[in-house]
């Protein structure tokens, strides 16, 4: 899949990751696009008590802002990709659209 085959709004999330991710400087950069068209940028935590994937603080910003739904997903990392974890967050909310881009933004498999 290239940049020039992706949906606009799907490239929007993947430039949103990409830039949460580089703003904070972490392994991964995450967003998800709910039913109303909302969008939610987050990057991994990790704490000492609280450890949570790109993905499901995303999935999480968009639950606790009253999503019913995503639309789609996407995770930039320079990693192999997302979880079963992370996989079964976004398909929690009926999310069957998983994007996943390199550190550059080149999609790497959806």
């Amino acid at each position: 899949m290239s940049d020039a085959n992706l949906d606009p709004e799907d490239n929007k999330i993947i430039v949103l990751a990409r830039s949460a991710r580089a703003r904070n400087g972490t392994a991964e950069g995450a967003a998800v696009r709910d039913e109303t068209g909302r969008t939610y940028a987050a990057t991994n935590v990790a704490l000492p008590s609280l450890t949570l994937s790109a993905l499901q603080v995303a999935v999480a910003m968009a639950v606790s802002s009253g999503a019913e739904s995503l639309e789609a997903a996407a995770l930039v990392t320079a990693g192999e990709g997302p979880s079963p974890a992370d996989e079964r967050a976004v398909r929690d909310l009926g999310g069957e659209r998983l994007l996943v881009a390199g550190p550059d933004g080149t999609p790497r498999q959806s």
